[in-house]
This record gives C-alpha cells, structure tokens and sequence, in this order.
C-alpha cells in the first residue's frame, strides 16, 4: 500500500500543540504517513481575509485525510475588527473555516463518541438506592447532521425585500413579525434536505447494526418544529420498519433528553439528530465522559472519501501561551484513532485506545482537568501532568 500523506492542520491556540502530540503517539504506534501542512485559522482571517484559503482545500483535495487540531471563531463585528488595516472596509465577512469545510466537501455525516474510560476521576457519577454511589458506564455514539439545519448559513439581518415578502407570505410571520421594521430583523433558517436526512439516519442504524446496539435514538423535536424535526422523524420511522426492524427506534426531544441523560445515560446507545441538537447532545454527553478533553470526532463524506477528523474542544488560546502546555491531549489522540478507522488502520487505532485505556486507569499520569484542578500554569509544579507528558505516558504503553 502506498505511503499516506495527511493534511496536518493546527488551526488556532491549543491546535497545533495537541495536534504535534496526536502525530507523535500515532508515530509511536507504527503508523507510517507524511504530513502535509494546511493553512487554517485566524491568522489566515486578519491577514489574507480567509480563514479557510483555497492551497487548503486544494490539499485536501488532492490528500483526502486532514487532522484537525482547533479553530478559534468570533462574531462578525469582532471579527471584522481584528482584520489588518490593509483589508478593512473591503466587504469581507468572517465565517467559521471548519464550516466551511464540512460545506464545501459535502462532510455530511458527523461521528462524535462518548465512552466511559474506567478509572477516570471525571466520569460521572450518581447517587443511587440506600445511598450507594454508582459510576454508570457511558457508550453512546451520536450522528449529527453535519452541512444543513442552523449551521446551513442561510440567513440574513435586515433581509433583503425578497426574502421579506416571501416571509410575510406565511401567517404566522405576517402576524407575529410583519409589524417589525425590516432592517430590525434577523432570520435565520433550518433547512433539512431529505437526501441527507436519509444519509445520516441510514449511517445511524447501520452503525448500530454493526456494532450490535440495541437502539437509535432520535433527538430532535417534532412536537413543535414540525416541518424540519417532524420529516426527520417520519423517516426514522420508514426506514427502521423496512430495513432494521431489529432495531429499536426510540425517539427523544432535546430538552428532555438533556435531562435524562444524567438520569440513565446507560440506557443509550447510537444517538442521531440535526445540526445544532447533534452538537448539543453530543457535548451534553461529553461531560459525563470527562469534558471536552476526552470528546473526539470525524466528520467525512462516505462518496468522496473526504474526511476530516478533530476533538470538539476551542483553541483555548489562553493556554496556548503557558510556558509549559498543560491541556489534555486524549481527545486530539482519540481523532486521530478514528482517522485510522476510516483509513482501515484499525489495528493500529485499537493498540492506541488501548494504551489510553491503560494510562488513565493506571491513574499514575493525569492533566490538570483528572485532578479538578483550574487551568493555571503552576498546575505542573503541583502534581499535573503536562500535555507531553501525557502522550509520552501513551507513547510508553506502546
């Protein structure tokens, strides 16, 4: 098999340093690629007016594979203020570089799992009968539909006359916002497309068909955003009658959802929703797994082959500037063994997760964030494990 070439991007703050640490581990566990670096982030934004330049997506293109390390975004104003003064006043407005490229390469099927590592101090814990603590143990994977909904950037402030009378077509708008000023309103849509709804739904059960889970869940809310919430809904139910009836097909609103699962997050196995709910569900379940140092993900697209793989935290760029790196590199590793299961390295991505496995249940080298502690630089001179100690904990288990 030819040598893999990997589209390395470090993106802002944390990114780069986290990402060096994922290169050394997989280095370590035998994976043999070269590393091509991809610009992306705001450097890009404040001094070329494009977080996402096209020699980016030209390697992607060409490589197919990135690691991804953090972005850093702001709103529009603030971000239009950090421009150069060479490229202010020009008409360019930011935009989030990984969106854009979930949107240009079609990265529509978005993998975030959350799965308990015994011996972790952050794993979520609850009081049980006769006052007994149990720790529940969490193996949710959860499918978010990565390019529509709210995250499809079709949206508008003061919107132009068009879309304006097009809105007021509908009663409810004429009604409840027709008397508003046009340039005092925004608009934001939800677009759900049935192609892709199918494809998230179908990567859904088919990943609970492989992986024998008991159920899909859908976490939307088709009790009141009927149309969007409420199309993604009947097609769960089509497609689990006809193709997996073996399947449980649970259905869920967010809201409650978020209460449940600290209630019984044991009882949940594949999750699947919309944009922005996918996004919320899967950092609600972050959280009983150890937080966002511990939260991975892959977004790609199944007919390109085009994927893009990173942990779900920021750029953190505060801790970008400590002398010593003290953040917890397991999620950046953990991307990083899902890209060797999408290139089909999947031995080399079971020797790492074990390794991991070993580090933190082992208990001997722990971030910052494993001891509760709040994320100042004196954290090492008090017992915390660096970022690259860390990985050379991992790396020694190998």
């Amino acid at each position: 098999m030819a040598k893999r070439t990997i589209v390395a991007l470090p993106g802002d703050g944390i990114g780069k340093v986290v990402l060096d640490e994922a290169i050394r581990v997989l280095e370590a566990a035998g994976f043999d690629a070269d590393y091509v670096n991809g610009d992306i982030g705001w450097e890009f934004w404040r001094n070329e007016g494009n977080p996402l330049p096209d020699r980016t997506i030209k390697l992607l293109e060409e490589h197919k594979i990135g690691l991804f390390g953090a972005i850093t975004s702001k709103p529009k104003d603030a971000a239009a203020e950090e421009l150069s003064p060479a490229l202010k006043d020009k008409g360019l407005v930011y935009s989030s570089p990984i969106v854009g490229l979930r949107q240009h390469f079609g990265l529509d099927i978005c993998v975030r799992p959350c799965h308990t590592y015994k011996g972790n101090p952050l794993n979520f814990i609850r009081r049980g009968a006769g006052d007994t603590i149990e720790e529940p143990e969490v193996d949710v994977v959860i499918f978010r539909q990565n390019t529509e909904g709210l995250y499809g950037g079709v949206e508008w402030s003061d919107p132009p006359e068009q879309v304006y009378e097009a809105f007021l077509t509908h009663p409810k708008f004429a009604k409840n916002f027709g008397h508003h000023p046009k340039e005092e309103i925004s608009i934001s849509t939800r677009i759900f497309s049935k192609k892709h709804t199918e494809r998230i739904l179908r990567a859904a059960f088919e990943h609970a068909r492989k992986y024998n889970y008991k159920s899909v869940t859908l976490c939307e809310k088709p009790n009141v955003i009927r149309e969007t919430s409420g199309m993604m809904y009947k097609m769960a139910k089509e497609i689990q009658k006809a193709d997996y009836p073996e399947i449980e097909l649970w259905n869920t609103n967010i809201d409650a959802q978020m209460m449940w699962l600290t209630k019984n997050p044991e009882n949940y196995g594949v999750i699947v929703a919309g944009n922005m709910f996918g996004d919320i569900v899967s950092d609600g379940f972050a959280g009983l797994i150890g937080g966002l140092g511990f939260a991975c993900s892959a977004q790609f697209n199944p007919d390109s082959g085009i994927g893009v793989f990173e942990p779900t935290h920021g750029s953190a760029p505060k801790y970008a500037d400590y002398p010593v790196s003290i953040v917890n590199p397991i999620a950046m590793i953990e991307s990083a063994c899902m890209m060797l299961d999408f290139i089909e390295e999947n031995e080399i991505a079971k020797k790492i997760r074990k390794a991991v496995a070993e580090v933190v249940a082992e208990g001997k080298v722990r971030t910052y964030d494993m001891m509760k502690m709040s994320g100042r630089p004196d954290v090492i001179e008090k017992g915390a494990a660096s970022t690259k100690e860390m990985a050379d904990a991992i790396i020694a288990k190998l």
